[in-house]
């Protein structure tokens, strides 16, 4: 037992191994979902059977959740420690590295034994034999056998379940993708009808043409298009809200909870209405610039986080929805002045106040960019907003954030320009640059404005977005995958598995859109670099070093070589 380094106050905690596995059933069976997840993206992102596993994403991700979310009082009692079959995982590496290497092989139609049709025909076994090998690697065949025979009526259940998500995927698309469609036109009819209702007290004059589906005036009118519907936006809040109350099933009564969920999708409902109309108001009395790049994309994803908070908050504060904390727990919470609190005998949890330190400056900077964005068009001239906000919330905090070890040493700084290098790899090994209007905007301000923007720029890269970022991910969302007493939890102590998790969400945040796999692939290695960085002496400081280090070469990329799109 040893003191914990790089936490607030000194907890006594063993440190884990770095490849250590989860030992018992319930976490080889996350491990082996987050596995698949994981390589799902990657195949979709070589375009390896992309048709195959779109099509079968729905029903693996919900059977799965399914059994997951179903079997886990169950399967959580299973405390018998099973082995992690490494060399069978490494062959279920190597099987999958020649098998994408054949495969890649195949795209371009070469001659003689690498001609297309052969090199597809050797890689195929070798991604089919990596099934058995990854199921075998994670949960011995006698411990599947046991989980089989134990939980058959739970499989089919889970499976049927997935079938029908699999098969309600089809008629989604159809609406969302064929304009001609019924279900299409009456979501388009509402929508118009909505927004025509909405515009008469804004703006009386705008002309509605329901039959072509066109909204507007002379100058600035719009088509809604059944994507426009707000069809995304109810998508994401229901899967956002019914993720969160199962989260926090222990803390929430049900069913009253559940109707949170039919007032959250109203809500996202029209407030895209009321996007469309601030949409159509800003193009025709301002910039229909503005409208269609920044109110047009960025006002949607604001409404979304105002729904999430919301509802976030709305489970954490109704009486009729929260579970009441017994006598016991209110007695301690006042007692320690904690705002955390352990589980008790009726599952009421607490996070604890120091969260706001890690993520209030993150979550400002996000804020800023929303807002910045929304009221810019191709050139974001408010991005110094940004900077200043995560200034005052760092420079809020820094009582709490003193506690931490901030400390660095010589491989920080040479693990940001391994980050660096790994970044500009593609573009530099492609010779190409994809183009930006950065350019042409900061070129047409006057010097004084054009290098006041850039400090900012280059400020906001360096400082705060390194130190709000490293604190989010690493310093919290890492260490929550372990605990929900996150700062128990030791840096040099984290594991692969919560380290993977946090860095996929960090590739996430990275991503140009939706199809930006090149982004979330190198965000995702990037954050599980920052993240080694972190462990390997348990201080805050090597992280954001790293971090900083890469970005402040990045600047110099983009200001030496022109190269805006990497901004």
């Amino acid at each position: 037992m040893k003191s914990v380094p790089g936490t607030t106050g000194e907890v006594s905690l063993q440190s884990a191994p770095f490849l250590s596995f989860p030992q018992h059933l319930l976490g080889r069976l996350y491990l082996l979902a987050a596995i698949g997840a994981a390589e799902a993206e990657l195949f979709i992102f070589l375009r390896i059977g992309p048709a195959l596993h779109s099509s079968l994403f729905p029903f693996a991700t919900v059977a799965c959740g399914v059994f997951l979310t179903l079997g886990h009082s169950r399967l959580k009692t299973e405390r018998q420690e099973i082995p992690f079959g490494r060399r069978l995982f490494a062959g279920y590496l190597v099987c999958v590295s020649l098998g994408i290497l054949f495969r890649v092989l195949s795209a371009s139609a070469g001659t003689g034994f690498w001609s297309s049709h052969a090199a597809a025909f050797a890689g195929s076994p070798l991604l089919l034999i990596r099934i058995p090998l990854l199921l075998l690697a994670c949960i011995p065949f006698r411990s599947w056998t046991r989980l089989l025979r134990d939980t058959s009526s739970l499989w089919l259940y889970s499976a049927f379940v997935g079938v029908a998500a699999w098969a309600s995927a089809f008629p989604i698309r159809w609406i969302y993708s064929d304009p001609d469609s019924g279900p299409s036109h009456f979501l388009q009819i509402i929508t118009m009808r909505s927004l025509q209702l909405v515009l008469r007290l804004v703006s009386p004059g705008m002309m509605v043409d329901i039959p072509n589906y066109t909204i507007g005036s002379d100058r600035f009118s719009v088509y809604i298009r059944p994507g426009c519907s707000g069809i995304e936006g109810l998508g994401m809040v229901l899967a956002f809200t019914c993720i969160w109350l199962w989260y926090s099933r222990k803390e929430c009564r049900f069913p009253q909870a559940l109707l949170l969920i039919p007032i959250a999708l109203v809500c996202i409902w029209w407030l895209n209405i009321v996007r469309l109309a601030i949409l159509i108001v800003v193009g025709d009395a301002i910039d229909p610039e503005i409208a269609m790049v920044g109110v047009h994309s960025h006002v949607g994803w604001m409404a979304f986080i105002l729904v999430a908070l919301a509802f976030f908050l709305a489970t954490q504060r109704l009486a009729w929805v929260r579970k009441t904390p017994s006598p016991v727990v209110i007695d301690q919470v006042r007692s320690t002045a904690v705002a955390s609190a352990s589980e008790t005998d009726n599952g009421y949890t607490g996070e604890s106040p120091a969260i706001r330190a890690y993520l209030v400056p993150f979550l400002g900077i996000l804020a800023a960019s929303f807002v910045s964005k929304a009221a810019s068009g191709y050139f974001e001239w408010l991005y110094p907003l940004r900077f200043i906000v995560a200034a005052v919330a760092l420079w809020f905090f820094l009582p709490e954030l003193k506690k931490l070890n901030w400390r660095f040493g010589w491989p920080a700084p040479i693990t940001g320009i391994a980050v660096f290098v790994l970044w500009i790899a593609p573009s530099w090994w492609m010779h190409q640059r994809a183009a930006s209007p950065l350019g042409p905007a900061l070129a047409a301000l006057s010097p004084a404005s054009r290098w006041a923007w850039i400090a900012f720029r280059v400020a906001a890269a360096v400082i705060t977005v390194p130190l709000a970022e490293e604190l989010a991910f690493r310093g919290y969302l890492a260490r929550r995958f372990v605990s929900l007493e996150f700062e128990s939890v030791s840096f040099s102590s984290l594991t692969v598995l919560p380290m993977l998790l946090s860095s996929v969400v960090f590739g996430m945040m990275h991503m140009l859109n939706p199809q930006d796999w090149q982004h979330l692939a190198l965000g995702t290695l990037a954050g599980l670099t920052f993240a080694a960085a972190l462990r390997w002496k348990g201080r805050m400081g090597d992280a954001v070093i790293a971090h900083a280090t890469c970005n402040l070469l990045l600047a110099a990329w983009v200001l030496g070589l022109g190269d805006w799109a990497q901004w």
